[in-house]
């Protein structure tokens, strides 16, 4: 069913402004947050009432715990299983994409290793590529986006340190086969071409396997901060330490430029019930849900009632998404703010950068030619400024109720 909307419009639900695209675009919702929040199951759960409401949709894990299976009480393969109507769901295998996808690059890996005296058993396991796991789920979703084959694809993902590695993975990669192979892209080529022909080592188709890989990781990171075709969505329970790591999490999206549409909190146990013995946790939980309200603002808090037992299985899931959205459709957007942003006055230019969340003691700024590098704890991001930047200096900057204003004198 393809999403085709005649006219643009926005559509006023709770006091947020939900926003339609006016032409077809796949959708993509991924979840994260902190370990053991539920993010599976609010996953999951969004896949199905995004089905009910007549979109293809593919639910996708790319946790390697992969509990998606036992959400959905259904024995998940590493290519889409029907799980319902509309639906279909997927756990990544990191071995299977590759011998599916990658074989020559696989056998450069391995023939690498080899030759540097690695025994076979540790070259197999040292020819997966780091982040590959996270960079087989940014493989799999180019393929889905490209043949837009389904409507909406929900993602799984890991908790939120291995959620960052797998949306700052193009760059990592990158810099990884720059200093693998330094210089040697011609050589490779001429010396991989004969090496093929006398030893059947695919060395040169291997490393243009590379370059198709960064190529694709490229496209679907450009997918990923399309604020039209991607959202967010952090989940988190209603605990201090864990409302802590969402904040975290908020930032750091935002410092890739990542748009965050929503935050759900799960396991919200109703007023009234628990009786004497979580009296002090509902009050806690109370003080904790104000926090999320006023600190997320203007993002939409939605809330999911503890159900008192253990969740699998389509009913729960089905009644679980109807507590977060009440019959809308999940896969409107519920917020769209662009986090980056240039303005250019008389004499200077000014760069407005969202960083919620942060003191002014948190970050280092510095500029180098046409980059601005900011560091935020173990995070760095760079910022690529058009080529006049190189002129300009970093004049001064601010933080001030959540952005960044950074000046670029002329």
């Amino acid at each position: 069913m393809w999403r085709i909307i005649d006219q643009p419009n926005l559509l006023t639900l709770f006091g947020f402004k939900l926003r339609r695209s006016s032409f077809y675009l796949m959708r993509i919702i991924l979840f994260t947050g902190k370990g053991g929040v539920g993010k599976t199951t609010t996953a999951a759960a969004t896949a199905l009432q995004a089905a009910k409401q007549g979109y293809k949709t593919l639910v996708i894990s790319t946790d390697p715990a992969h509990s998606l299976s036992d959400a959905l009480n259904i024995e998940l393969q590493p290519e889409p299983t029907p799980v319902a109507e509309n639906l279909w769901g997927q756990e990544f295998d990191v071995y299977y994409s590759m011998k599916k996808y990658w074989t020559n690059m696989r056998e450069l890996m391995r023939t690498i290793f080899k030759w540097q005296g690695v025994d076979n058993i540790v070259a197999e396991e040292l020819s997966v590529l780091p982040g590959m796991e996270e960079g087989s789920a940014f493989l799999w979703i180019e393929k889905y986006y490209t043949e837009k084959e389904y409507d909406v694809l929900v993602i799984d993902s890991a908790p939120t340190g291995e959620t960052l590695t797998l949306l700052s993975l193009p760059q990592v990669t990158q810099s990884w086969l720059t200093k693998a192979f330094p210089g040697q892209k011609f050589a490779m080529k001429t010396f991989g071409g004969l090496v093929r022909n006398v030893f059947d080592i695919p060395l040169d188709k291997g490393y243009e396997e590379l370059e198709t890989l960064f190529g694709k990781l490229q496209m679907v990171q450009e997918v990923m901060i399309n604020p039209d075709v991607t959202s967010i969505r952090l989940v988190a329970n209603p605990e201090r330490m864990v409302i802590q790591e969402a904040k975290r999490a908020y930032t750091y999206l935002q410092l890739y430029g990542y748009n965050v549409d929503a935050v759900v909190v799960n396991r919200v146990i109703p007023e009234g019930e628990g009786g004497e013995f979580f009296a002090d946790y509902l009050k806690a939980q109370k003080g904790h849900l104000q926090d999320l309200k006023e600190s997320f603002d203007p993002l939409p808090v939605f809330q999911v009632p503890h159900q008192g037992k253990e969740v699998f299985g389509l009913e729960l899931l089905e009644k679980i998404g109807n507590s977060i959205y009440e019959g809308v459709d999940p896969s409107l957007i519920f917020h769209n703010e662009n986090p980056y942003k240039v303005t250019e006055t008389k004499e200077a230019y000014q760069v407005h950068l969202k960083l919620p969340f942060i003191a002014e003691k948190d970050f280092e700024l510095d500029k180098y030619g046409d980059e601005l590098v900011i560091n935020i704890d173990n995070r760095r991001k760079n910022i690529f400024l058009p080529r006049f930047a190189n002129f300009l200096e970093l004049k001064e900057y601010a933080y001030e109720n959540g952005w960044l204003k950074v000046v670029l004198q002329k």
